[in-house]
């Protein structure tokens, strides 16, 4: 059992939002502290006490004692998930995790790298440098792919992929994003990642590769409402982003195959 590092000595905070998600909480928790070496904590967020996920934490705490259960008192939602795990988190860098997803786990060594050379906010890619998506809806695969293709076209935005949920920034530069999203879907990563790049934040990618729902679970995926708040910040980001491209530091893998 890995002893819980002193505050003094934490890097990361990861910030894991779930939903009923007893299942995928197990294998993710099992997988980061295999794969990871540097001093972390595991903020898991949930919006109330019947959460089916609440006694999986309380049974692995024993062995995970640096996972801490945080309700998020904000209300519901990823973004005020967010909030909530940002007021608790101890860590210099936090990092936005979805739960259901394990394969870009593999990429925070890289991104933790990147920060530790400069970058103050770093977006990974499903489609560029040998990222891939795999599994999950083809049709909100094909909206996100083209989506995020045509927002870099016309708007200059030097992520490649700006709505995946996996986000990592340093905790002081938080604040300064305000955050405005309404609490559908992950729509507040796309808010994230726009207002980054027009605050100047030095910025960082590194690909991945995504399984949806690899094991268990539902998606909350509806294309009507999703549509309507995506491209709200994707009409923000066109008038606030244009001409103002941001240069990106790229950390790709040694193992990847472009």
């Amino acid at each position: 059992m890995k002893k819980v590092p002193k505050l003094s000595q934490l890097k990361l905070s990861i910030l894991l939002p779930v939903r009923n998600e007893g299942i995928n909480i197990r294998l993710m928790l099992k997988i980061l502290e295999v794969i990871l070496e540097i001093p972390h904590e595991v903020l898991i967020i949930y919006d109330n006490q019947k959460d089916e996920t609440i006694p999986v934490i309380k049974k692995m705490r024993n062995k995970y004692p640096n996972i801490k259960p945080i309700l998020n008192t904000y209300g519901k939602g990823v973004i005020n998930a967010i909030k909530a795990g940002v007021d608790f988190a101890t860590g210099k860098y936090i990092l936005i995790l979805a739960v259901d997803d394990v394969g870009p786990t593999l990429a925070i060594e890289d991104m933790v790298d990147l920060m530790d050379q400069g970058c103050e906010f770093i977006s990974c890619t499903r489609y560029k440098f040998g990222g891939r998506r795999l599994g999950g809806s083809i049709v909100e695969a094909a909206v996100s792919k083209f989506g995020n293709s045509l927002f870099s076209f016309i708007s200059g935005s030097s992520f490649s992929d700006s709505t995946t949920g996996f986000k990592m920034f340093q905790k002081d530069i938080f604040n300064k994003i305000s955050l405005e999203s309404k609490p559908i879907g992950w729509a507040v990563v796309f808010e994230m990642a726009v207002k980054a790049q027009a605050a100047g934040f030095k910025l960082g990618e590194v690909p991945i590769i995504s399984v949806d729902r690899l094991y268990g679970g539902k998606s909350s995926f509806r294309l009507s409402p999703w549509f309507k708040e995506y491209f709200r910040w994707f009409v923000w980001g066109f008038f606030h982003l244009l001409g103002k491209r941001s240069k990106l530091k790229i950390k790709i893998p040694a193992t990847t195959i472009i």
